[in-house]
């Protein structure tokens, strides 16, 4: 039989598949689907289990308050709150973040935009005043800083309603609020400004981090 008259074999499956553009598309998201739940699906059942670490505990009043307006101001697209798992972060930061510190956060502020600084151990680190002075006008402490003012914050209460129902909504999530600390939520926050607020917020982030990665630090510059 000559050559041109040879019967080309059939095509096989995967030769099928190949060719028909559609169906190799539905397959391959068919793979990805069934790929991304095997590696979802068991970090949400972690994330369930996941415990605080000691001393953790839901935002009191104040702080919740500060927490919102935080995150209504957009001061978490500047600062990021995760210390990652790198030799120069820790040494500058402290303390690689852990997800026990971050249970009660919803949302979480990680991320990875620094145009500021991390925040996520800046708690104790200047005064209430510092604080204060910082954010209505930031270079009247640090010259060369290109972040915003927020002067308004200083003339603007606190929404105590606002955070009672936000502690109310929280509580049905899971958060371990009681009815009697959501009850007392408006009278906790009365009389206090949202410079108030924010300042408490800050000041309580990473007091209650792991000291081991400060500890090290520390031990490793006295080496030196």
């Amino acid at each position: 039989m000559s050559e041109q008259n040879k019967i080309p074999p059939p095509p096989n499956a995967h030769e099928k598949i190949e060719k028909n553009v559609g169906l190799l598309i539905g397959l391959v998201a068919i793979a990805v689907s069934f790929g991304g739940l095997a590696e979802i699906v068991p970090l949400m059942y972690q994330a369930e289990a996941i415990e605080p670490l000691p001393g953790v505990e839901p935002y009191p009043a104040l702080e919740l308050a500060g927490r919102d307006i935080y995150v209504r101001e957009g001061c978490a697209n500047c600062h990021t709150q995760m210390i990652r798992t790198l030799r120069f972060e820790s040494e500058r930061y402290g303390h690689y973040s852990l997800a026990g510190e971050s249970v009660y956060d919803r949302p979480h502020l990680w991320g990875s935009k620094r145009t500021g600084p991390d925040l996520a151990r800046v708690g104790g680190r200047y005064s209430d005043d510092w604080h204060r002075v910082h954010l209505i006008d930031p270079r009247a402490v640090v010259p060369e800083s290109n972040m915003p003012s927020f002067p308004w914050l200083a003339d603007t209460p606190v929404d105590g309603r606002a955070v009672s129902r936000n502690m109310r909504q929280l509580q049905r999530l899971g958060d371990p609020y009681s009815d009697e600390e959501i009850a007392d939520a408006a009278g906790v926050v009365a009389g206090r400004t949202e410079l108030d607020a924010v300042v408490a917020y800050l000041q309580g982030l990473g007091l209650h981090a792991p000291t081991v990665g400060a500890a090290a630090t520390t031990s490793m510059e006295a080496a030196q």
